[in-house]
């Protein structure tokens, strides 16, 4: 088992720690034990577990770092991949920003592992994929699925005192389904650390309804639409505000958070119904409570009312402007309303149900304007209802417009890891079309 117990670990990192000779030592150790299903045409082509343990060494001599790295913990095989390092970081230039291990920290209890995810089974996989082919078969319809399933922990350990150790759990679903006439598509994905909060068949089952919904997509014009965005669609292009996130790039000039003379904080960029904020004990999207420095991870409101209100600052440069170091998000929870997505249909009298946005690219990092497509199930709202599927678009749109044109917020889901909302947008910009299904 490559699971280790908070003791386990931190006796192979001490075994570790003792042979080292360095100024300053950093001990990684992490491991994890996954199974996963995969599907296709219909059919299992493959289901598998793996088993890894990686102990990652990291050795100072001043400002000269080396790093090693090995997957025996004996204790020979732990002085030689110490030496390694040690060997590594004499070669090494000297680097600038350098910064030295961090003390003993006091961190939350995290609430990312359930055991329930940690203990299925084959067997519960082969359900899991037996309900989505077969309703898929009985719709004439095909299922292409994957199911990642894993229990993990990480653990550090420094020559300054410092201990960090957290277990957590995940469930990773994704299905496509395409009719068998080739002009339907519909896609739905599902993750939690909870497996108990996972229905395949109810997952399945948008995904198959998409599909046979979404044939035979007609053509309509490029331009502005109000556009229903589901939480999948929305976090294509939210990622791209939460990585601004970052004080150094605004203040040297490199992102939308940059102005003049310094950075947006304190600035409102969005509407004011937009808040948005990071949290580690979340209950429906738990993390690790420190991150890979080791540095405790807190509830964070970044955009309040829409004002930004914190920018992430490395510990480096933290000390270049004078201020206490604030670690990025390790997850992005965007608050949200009370309408379901049939609610936000029904308001509707013109616009367009985005399910899915893809290939995503930046075309000015400044103004976080991005590029990509639609996918897997595009429809036409008329007078409050799904009147028919269209073809697929190529968008041009930023993150920062979309949230200045916010109508209404709907229901939080999660995705990725993160909580987002139904949104329903205002004079979001198709710019082509797309033959592709």
């Amino acid at each position: 088992m490559a699971i280790y117990t908070e003791n386990e670990a931190r006796r192979i990192m001490e075994k570790a720690l003792s042979f080292s000779t360095a100024d300053a030592c950093e001990i990684n150790l992490s491991g994890s034990e996954s199974g996963n299903i995969r599907y296709a045409r219909n059919s299992v082509s493959t289901s598998g577990h793996r088993s890894n343990q990686t102990l990652v060494v990291q050795s100072n001599f001043g400002k000269r770092s080396g790093t090693a790295t090995i997957d025996e913990f004996d204790d020979e095989s732990l002085k030689r991949v110490v030496a390694r390092a040690e060997e590594l970081a004499k070669l090494s230039p000297e680097n600038p920003e350098f910064m030295e291990p961090l003390g003993p920290q006091s961190y939350d209890s995290s609430v990312s592992f359930v055991q329930a995810t940690a203990d299925i089974a084959p067997e519960y996989r082969a359900e899991v994929a037996n309900s989505s082919i077969a309703p898929a078969m009985a719709k004439d319809v095909t299922a292409a699925g994957f199911l990642n399933d894993s229990s993990s922990f990480s653990a550090m350990l420094n020559s300054n005192g410092l201990f960090a150790y957290n277990k957590e759990t995940n469930a990773n679903f994704t299905v496509t389904m395409r009719t068998n006439d080739g002009t339907g598509s519909g896609w739905v994905t599902r993750d939690y650390n909870d497996i108990a909060k996972f229905d395949a068949a109810e997952a399945s089952k948008i995904a198959i309804d998409k599909a046979v919904m979404s044939r035979e997509a007609k053509a309509i014009e490029p331009g502005k639409y109000t556009v229903i965005l589901e939480p999948s669609a929305a976090q294509g292009l939210l990622n791209g505000l939460q990585y601004a996130l970052d004080a150094r790039q605004a203040d040297e000039g490199r992102s939308f958070m940059s102005k003049e003379g310094g950075n947006k904080m304190g600035d409102k960029i969005v509407d004011e119904r937009v808040n948005i904020w990071s949290d580690p004990l979340h209950p429906d999207a738990p993390t690790a409570t420190w991150n890979g420095a080791g540095q405790p991870l807190k509830k964070t409101i970044w955009i309040e009312n829409g004002v930004v209100k914190n920018l992430a600052y490395s510990r480096y440069w933290a000390e270049q402007k004078g201020v206490d170091p604030l670690p990025s998000p390790s997850n992005f929870i965007m608050a949200g309303g009370d309408a379901s997505l049939d609610e936000l249909i029904k308001s509707t009298k013109k616009g367009i149900l985005v399910t899915r946005l893809w290939y995503i690219r930046s075309v000015d990092p400044q103004t976080l304007l991005y590029t990509g497509l639609t996918r897997d199930g595009t429809f036409y709202i008329e007078n409050g209802a799904i009147k028919h599927p269209v073809k697929n678009f190529r968008f041009n749109e930023s993150p920062i417009i979309m949230l200045n044109n916010l109508e209404t917020l709907g229901e939080q889901a999660r995705v990725d890891g993160n909580l987002i909302p139904y949104m329903k947008i205002r004079d979001f910009t198709f710019t082509s079309l797309s033959d592709a299904v």
